[in-house]
């Protein structure tokens, strides 16, 4: 099946990144989202990160206008009638994208494939929300989008070949490096991440090391680019508790239990870069200023 129209539902950090890379990739992109400020603002986003790549040489400005052309925003659900794949990547909740997946079944053609971005949550289960569960596939890409290669293709208990083909070629056409993984909790790279991401929170509540210092011990002595406290703000401190809970509930296993800090951050607030303020404080461009002072005294 040849994909050419695609819509994306959710105009989020995700959603707006997921819809760039397809618009360069030469596929018609309609983003939806219920806010119309979410719209305007995905639409203004991706032009910025656009008019960057101008600046660096690495597209030219009629790449860039090109690109724009194939964009177009809409806050109903019903211009999803013609699109070949739906690419949800709303926030991390079963019952709210089984509802988007509910909803788009009695919109879209039957040939119509459903994607979804979900990092953990089962897409056997998502599924089973629709008409069409051979054509249920994950499509999990990495944050940022536009930066990152690689694309985890889930696929469920029903998921055909045929949708897994499908996906395959259009991660090629989006220069993404895609991996195979089965329908259990995490997949392959959050089942082993965020249970590390997990931990550094953990570590941080028992007093063993300092946010600075856990981060470092991480990026020196392991060589990793980043620090694990300072990728569970860039990942979103409510989604990394959301997908330790599903771990924890699907799994059993006490390894998997949210740490107690985390629960606290989140329900304080301090949500990581999007919110402004998680383990570390970041200015309105999302750099990091210092360490969040509220974790002197917790």
């Amino acid at each position: 099946m040849e994909i050419k129209k695609i819509f994306v539902v959710g105009a989020g950090f995700m959603g707006s990144g997921i819809a760039q890379v397809a618009i360069q990739s030469g596929f018609d992109v309609t983003i939806n989202d219920q806010r119309e400020a979410a719209l305007e603002g995905a639409k203004v986003n991706i032009e910025k990160r656009l008019t960057r790549l101008v600046t660096k040489g690495k597209i030219t400005e009629e790449d860039k206008a090109i690109a724009m052309s194939h964009l177009s925003t809409s806050s109903s659900v019903h211009s999803a009638t013609d699109a070949d794949l739906v690419i949800e990547a709303i926030f991390e909740n079963l019952d709210a994208k089984r509802a988007v997946f509910e909803q788009l079944d009695k919109i879209c053609g039957r040939n119509t494939i459903f994607a979804s971005n979900t990092s953990s949550i089962s897409l056997t289960s998502l599924a089973a929300a629709t008409s069409r569960a051979d054509r249920v596939v994950g499509m999990h890409f990495f944050s940022p989008v536009p930066a990152m290669r690689l694309v985890e293709v889930v696929y469920g208990l029903r998921t055909s070949q045929e949708t897994i083909d499908t996906i395959m070629s259009i991660g090629d056409k989006m220069n993404k490096k895609m991996i195979l993984a089965k329908d259990k909790p995490g997949f392959i790279v959050n089942r082993m991440l965020l249970p590390m991401l997990n931990e550094a929170v953990q570590i941080l509540d028992e007093d063993i090391g300092s946010v600075e210092d856990t981060d470092e011990g991480m990026k020196l002595g392991c060589n990793h680019p980043m620090g694990p406290l300072e990728l569970a703000d860039m990942v979103g401190l409510d989604i990394l508790l959301e997908v330790m809970e599903t771990f924890y509930t699907d799994l059993g296993d006490t390894k998997y239990r949210p740490a107690h800090l985390l629960r606290k951050m989140v329900a304080a607030g301090y949500l990581g870069q999007k919110s402004g303020a998680g383990f570390y404080i970041y200015d309105k461009d999302r750099k990091k200023v210092g360490v969040n002072p509220v974790l002197d005294k917790h």
